[in-house]
């Protein structure tokens, strides 16, 4: 099997599954938009991931980001590349410059930069507020009772286009109550994005109401 062969037959096998946890949830089967994270992958999978139709990807760096879209940009018009990664505040400028979407805003210092970036750029990607569901100390994200709050004030005070939330449950629990937390939040806050779930819990993630996926080496294969 060729490595473009490899690449489709992965990418089709996580689209049915998709399909299926949606429609298994009463949802429609395209409701649900699949992330490709493609950080640290080589130019070749990159190159025949595009050529199946794959056009929204993940990325957790901007400078590596940079590297590996720009120039892809101009042959690709509906590219759409989306910051799933940690932003430091001194690099958001780049970020609003580069992505459709930033997941991972988390903090005010973080929320006034991509406001001023946003307002230099005269465009503002589509934000989501990360959310540490776990309380984890060395995961980026607002805790959930600090995050109605926050959301509020990068509405109100920032005048950002919050969209929805983010979380990585984890690693060592069971997802579904973190999937649920979010959503929660979610709803009181009445946002309608919800970036949960990876390749190994994405279809409990759908469950619970995901509208966006993130998987890696369930579609790229293992480099090596």
């Amino acid at each position: 099997m060729t490595l473009a062969s490899e690449i489709a037959a992965s990418r089709d096998a996580i689209l049915a599954r998709v399909a299926s946890a949606a429609v298994a949830s009463g949802r429609a089967a395209g409701s649900v938009a699949l992330v490709a994270v493609s950080k640290q992958q080589p130019d070749d999978r990159i190159d025949a991931m595009l050529a199946t139709g794959q056009r929204l990807f993940g990325e957790n760096r901007v400078q590596e980001a940079q590297a590996r879209w720009t120039h892809r940009r101009a042959r690709f018009g509906d590219l759409r590349l989306r910051l799933i990664g940690p932003l430091q505040s001194n690099k958001a400028a780049d970020a609003v410059a580069l992505f459709d979407a930033i997941d991972s805003l988390d903090r005010s210092k973080l929320a006034a930069a991509i406001a001023h970036a946003a307002q230099k750029h005269g465009r503002c990607p589509e934000l989501l507020v990360q959310v540490n569901t776990g309380e984890e100390p060395q995961k980026a994200g607002v805790i959930p009772a600090e995050a109605d709050a926050f959301i509020a004030a990068a509405r109100r005070d920032y005048g950002l286009p919050v969209a929805g939330l983010m979380c990585i449950p984890p690693v060592d629990e069971e997802p579904a109550m973190h999937f649920a937390l979010l959503a929660k939040i979610a709803a009181r806050n009445g946002l309608t994005e919800l970036s949960m779930g990876m390749s190994h819990d994405f279809e409990t993630a759908i469950r619970f109401g995901a509208t966006q996926i993130r998987v890696g080496s369930a579609l790229f294969g293992h480099r090596g």
